[in-house]
């Protein structure tokens, strides 16, 4: 029969290894000195846009990364840490975790990976400073529809051009 903390150890480290496999990008956070209602808010900030914000211990963490061939991460792991899953889009979790990080200066955004690539934390702040998928889908939408609108339009005034000017002809027809 297996120890408590061995199914624990155990558990925490499939967790990870879960995570960083259905995850788009993963963010490391040192969150040393927030308080646990800040944390709860984070947590809850983080659902909205869904992430999940994961405290594990370091030991577990850096087997877990170190499994899942990213070494490079295991220097972020250092002192109270926690991991962030970003299923979905991270450049709105990115929002939220600089945003968080501003209102508590406590909390340090150390690093992370971004589909295979790995990031610091000055490069998740970058970012953070993009505009959402949302967004970015509406301007690529009025990039496209710019020219056709356009076209449209001079194609209209051409149309109508000569349509005034067969009006001018026949009123100049019908004066004589």
């Amino acid at each position: 029969m297996k120890k408590i903390g061995l199914i624990f150890r155990e558990t925490s480290e499939n967790q990870i290894k879960d995570g960083l496999k259905n995850s788009v990008a993963m963010f490391i956070l040192k969150y040393s000195g927030v308080s646990g209602p800040d944390l709860n808010s984070l947590r809850l900030n983080l659902k909205n846009v869904k992430a999940r914000f994961f405290v594990v211990k370091n030991s577990i963490a850096r087997r877990a990364l170190k499994s899942v061939e990213m070494d490079s991460l295991l220097k972020a792991i250092e002192g109270p840490s926690g991991l962030v899953f970003v299923k979905d889009e991270p450049v709105s979790v990115s929002k939220v975790l600089c945003d968080f990080s501003k209102a508590h200066e406590q909390l340090k955004i150390e690093g992370g990976f971004l589909k295979n690539k790995i990031l610091e934390g000055k490069d998740i702040e970058t970012l953070s400073k993009l505009p959402s998928l949302e967004v970015l889908r509406t301007q690529v939408v009025v990039a496209l529809n710019s020219p056709l609108q356009r076209l449209a339009v001079v194609l209209n005034a051409t149309l109508t051009k000569f349509v005034y000017c067969l009006d001018q002809i026949r009123r100049k027809k019908d004066s004589v």
